[in-house]
């Protein structure tokens, strides 16, 4: 058995396939999971990457292994199988390495109801048990059948937003040869959209580019797509389809903060006085925008796990993150870009406005996207800066994550440290685009030197 502890995330596993992840790792890993929720059964699903069948195939064995049976729903995209947890009341795991290249692969792990499991709730439990190995059970040994959650997955979804009377709205969908291009035909069918699909051919070794819609060069095709066939919208999902980023009909992306301000606005007119989650990265208009619309903004951390702890303490309804994930009360707290799409297509079919109309009000600052510096002493570039900024009048700290530094003028920013790789990363927002590239080339100039 490899050592473990370099595959094993603060949130998930993820390693490379024949190296770090094989069957052997995984029907472990599935031996230890089912150890740690104890049955009666475990839900499991996978992406479209080529080594994924075989993967979690093996970690079904293991799961079996300890007496407890397997419900497999195949192909899924990871809210898909978030879906299956909350709805048949089952931990779940999802095999998928994400928005990474094809060489990774990996498991998403979570508790029934898709309550997250993390390295502080039974992840490093599972990591340890896998390491020593944990023999099979005496006795009883599990069954694995085969329930398709796909039709469910999408009616439920058109429950929660009703897309049946919108005005007909043209929608181009990049999929990355992800699972976008399984679950929207599903969820799209029958409602006055028509979709322009983009590489819905799954493929795990993503033919023609990265499954990340979060760097902008991989928006670039559905861009041009959405000009060119003059449609209203844009979609672009990563290649597990949880986290879905918006084009507008001029081709401009439309910031997630935008997005979460969007949707906050909708589930507060349902739910008037509702908590809004919110990341410390997201811009200030998201906690200005609840505010107006009788909501109550709650900051956290980045990072799933605090957004979902934050929503089970608060009870909160939504909670949106800078990177595209979305997390709804109603979706057993766990993130759906399908969902948050749906919002935004609603949004903009129920009124005649363009969408870059529409969100303008949700657009009150401008950002510099979270730019990355690799450095050899996180620790040490982080205090230069605070030190650069310690004397000035009406400049602020706080260390909820990193440090974020506000200068009293509608400008700030946030420095975190990856923890997986010796990185910094910035996030500024100020009131224009030059004040932005200002803080941001001062702010670089000291942590790059």
């Amino acid at each position: 058995m490899p050592d473990l502890s370099a595959i094993v995330k603060a949130y998930d596993i993820r390693g490379v396939v024949g190296e770090q992840l094989d069957a052997a790792v995984t029907r472990a890993l599935g031996a230890a999971f089912a150890k740690l929720v104890g049955g009666p059964s475990v839900v499991i699903g996978h992406d479209m990457r080529d080594s994924s069948p075989e993967l979690s195939a093996a970690f079904a064995e293991g799961v079996t292994s300890q007496g407890v049976d397997v419900v497999s729903i195949g192909l899924a995209s990871t809210d898909m199988l978030y879906f299956a947890s909350g709805k048949l009341q089952l931990p779940g795991a999802m095999f998928t390495a994400s928005h990474n290249p094809a060489k990774y692969n990996g498991i998403k792990l979570c508790r029934a109801g898709a309550a997250p499991v993390g390295q502080d709730s039974g992840l490093a439990e599972i990591r340890d048990w896998a390491q020593q190995g944990v023999p099979p059970v005496d006795g009883r040994h599990g069954s694995v059948s085969e329930q398709n959650m796909l039709a469910d997955y999408a009616a439920y979804l058109r429950e929660l937003v009703d897309l049946s009377g919108i005005r007909p709205l043209k929608v181009a969908v990049d999929a990355g040869n992800g699972m976008g291009g399984y679950t929207v035909p599903e969820v799209f069918a029958g409602l006055p959209i028509e979709v322009v699909p983009m590489y819905f051919e799954l493929d795990g070794n993503f033919p023609n580019h990265e499954a990340n819609p979060l760097d902008p060069a991989n928006l670039v095709d559905l861009q041009r797509r959405v000009v060119e066939v003059g449609a209203d919208a844009g979609l672009a999902f990563d290649g597990d389809a949880d986290r879905c980023f918006v084009v507008d009909a001029d081709g401009n992306p439309v910031s997630p903060s935008a997005v979460t301000a969007l949707v906050a606005t909708r589930e507060l007119a349902k739910d008037p006085g509702g908590t809004i989650i919110h990341n410390l990265i997201t811009s200030r208009c998201v906690p200005e925008i609840v505010e107006e619309h009788g909501g109550k903004p709650v900051r956290t951390r980045v990072g799933h796990s605090f957004i979902k702890q934050r929503m089970a303490e608060t009870g909160a309804i939504f909670g949106g993150e800078h990177s595209a994930h979305y997390y709804f009360r109603d979706f057993w707290r766990a993130d759906t870009g399908m969902l948050a799409a749906m919002h935004v297509l609603a949004a903009l079919g129920e009124q005649d406005k363009p969408l870059a109309e529409l969100t303008a009000e949700f657009c009150r600052y401008e950002a510099s996207g979270e730019i990355n510096s690799t450095v050899a002493d996180q620790a040490a570039s982080t205090e230069a800066v605070r030190a650069a900024y310690a004397g000035r009048d009406g400049v602020t700290f706080d260390e909820l994550d990193g440090l974020t530094v506000d200068l009293g003028d509608g400008r700030w920013f946030n420095l975190r440290a990856s923890n997986t790789e010796p990185l910094l990363r910035l996030n500024v927002e100020a009131p224009d685009a030059g004040a932005v590239a200002a803080l941001r080339d001062e702010v670089l100039a000291i942590v790059r030197r």
